[in-house]
């Protein structure tokens, strides 16, 4: 997943409602002066790069910890940050030389070691990292990282790794990064701005529990506090040799529980940005009035969709998982309840986001059809009820129970929405499989790249594959895909690989998200990027 990342709200109404610390739950306040504000959640971990796959983590870690490459925020292209260049003749071995300059907020230098230390404790299967499946493609990954025989919840314990590093990454100096991956994978540069591949200092690996408390990064933002529940402090670090110099001195995430309470706040002057407006606002486009237009509506990496519990034998039906598909008119939902700014999705990789890629992989799957949808649903022998669980702090109750509503007229089921109080709770029951029924999944990309809407989610044993997908035929059809000569022709086998899980529908896409955000009117030059976060480092306060 972030994993680019798993989102509390994705798709829908944000979970918003500050704890301010004098107030309990709404009302944001004023800012430290040269500060702003910007809605979070609350993040699932200690803010380790490494293991930090959820939006609220994710946006602060995005502001400490700067990688080898950025992407350009308007165009997504990757371009190199840390790197100087990154080299390959066959894309399976890669040499990658670092800039001079780059520091982290200790003041000790960002080496390759900084890298390599960093990728190899990530990966390795006793550190219990969370994202250590995006170095799988290095050579050596499955010797630190040893396939479970029977999946990550089977009985039998994964084997022990032979070794602690990949035999793949070498730092032969200070300056120099060797890169071999176990076959080629033209993917593989445009990966590497994804916070899982951030350096790491020295007192990450000499004092854990001391980096945990007051983490640090090389970002062109360094920790200042946290307040659980609360807020998140990170003030502007003036050595940083990045693209773009931050031009504000700080920003400070506000944790909120109700959507409502933090568009509230938006309004009234006590936040500075919100990264999704909820639906009150999108209605008739009210927010247009409400801010005086200071928002957009833009298509960004990111889709919503159900993941279907294949662990419990009564989803293990593909008729029954393709019914409930055909029951739910996308077109309508994204409607009536995003008023337009969301669009049916037409496969599992949005369609406009992603540079060169093709849509309507899934077919005929999505189109809505209700009297084929009752005939699958007759077929199967399934008589309910179909319950759908998401958090509850992410404002998704409107859309779900249209859904349920759909079900119930379309195959004659009872449909019952299930919330989860948090968005935690909610991430731990997909670790235990304990879900009944379909479960929200919300995505925001990791990377601009068609491959991490797939390979991350649906391969056999991925970190994001909640569902218990094994698919032998899609895992073949990624490999090959992975091991194009191009990211041009992989898109091509991308696209083939997708089209299988249409065949198997292990999850139900619903729609490509657009970001709806807005801002105070302290802001100049407020742009959000293709991961639905506010440029930090270019936007400014007026004068």
């Amino acid at each position: 997943m972030r994993k680019r990342r798993l989102a509390a709200w994705i798709a829908a109404p944000l979970a918003v409602g500050v704890f301010a610390t004098a107030c309990g739950g709404g009302g944001g306040g004023a800012s430290e002066d040269g500060f702003i504000t910007v809605n979070s959640t609350e993040p699932e971990n200690p803010l380790v790069p490494a293991n930090t796959t959820e939006t609220g983590g994710g946006k602060v870690v995005d502001a400490m910890f700067t990688g080898l490459i950025s992407y350009d925020e308007k165009t997504s292209e990757p371009y190199n940050e840390v790197a100087e260049s990154i080299e390959t003749t066959d894309n399976q071995h890669y040499t990658i030389k670092l800039k001079d300059g780059w520091t982290f907020h200790d003041g000790t230098p960002v080496t390759s070691q900084s890298f390599v230390r960093a990728w190899n404790y990530a990966a390795y299967a006793p550190n219990g990292q969370s994202t250590a499946s995006f170095f799988e493609h290095i050579q050596g990954y499955d010797e630190v990282n040893p396939a479970d025989p029977d999946g990550d919840k089977g009985p039998q314990p994964a084997p022990e790794p032979t070794a602690e590093t990949m035999s793949g990454l070498k730092a032969p100096d200070d300056k120099t990064i060797e890169v071999t991956l176990d076959a080629p994978f033209a993917t593989f540069p445009t990966m590497l701005g994804y916070t899982a591949f951030s350096p790491m200092p020295d007192k990450f690996f000499d004092d854990k529990a001391g980096f945990e408390e007051k983490p640090i990064g090389n970002g062109p933002f360094k920790f200042d506090e946290r307040q659980p529940n609360q807020l998140i402090k990170v003030s502007r670090y003036e050595e940083y040799a990045g693209k773009n110099k931050p031009q504000i001195k700080g920003v400070e995430f506000r944790v909120y529980n109700e959507l409502e309470t933090a568009y509230q706040d938006l309004v009234s002057g006590n936040l500075d940005f919100i990264d999704q407006m909820p639906p009150s606002a999108l209605v008739d486009e009210k927010w247009k009035t409400d801010l005086n237009d200071r928002g957009e509506v833009k298509p960004i990496l990111s889709n919503n969709a159900l993941q279907l519990p294949l662990y419990l034998p009564e989803y293990q039906d593909p008729k029954l998982r393709h019914a409930i598909s055909l029951a739910i008119n996308r077109e309508e939902i994204t409607n009536s309840i995003f008023s337009g700014t969301y669009q049916p999705a037409t496969g599992w990789v949005p369609s406009d986001a992603v540079p060169g890629y093709e849509p309507g992989a899934c077919g005929e799957w999505c189109e809505y059809d209700k009297d084929r949808a009752k005939k699958l649903f007759d077929e199967t022998g399934f008589e309910g009820p179909i319950t759908i669980t998401s958090n509850a702090d992410g404002g998704h109750k409107e859309w779900i129970s249209a859904i349920c509503g759909q079900i119930k007229n379309n195959l004659g089921a009872d449909c019952v929405y299930k919330p989860v109080p948090t968005f935690s709770e909610f991430l731990k029951m997909h670790d235990e499989q304990s879900h009944d029924g379909p479960f929200r999944f919300g995505w925001l990309g990791d990377y601009p790249a068609a491959e991490t809407f797939l390979g991350k989610i649906y391969r056999t044993g991925a970190s994001s594959n909640y569902m218990g997908y094994r698919s032998e035929e899609f895992d073949a059809a990624m490999n090959k895909a992975d091991r194009a000569p191009s990211v041009e022709e992989g898109n091509k086998l991308y696209f083939e690989a997708e089209k299988i899980l249409a065949k198997d529908m292990p999850s139900i896409p619903l729609w490509d998200q657009k970001a709806a955000v807005g801002w105070s009117d302290r802001l100049e030059g407020a742009t959000v990027t293709w991961d639905r976060q506010l440029n930090v480092e270019t936007v400014k306060l007026k004068s």
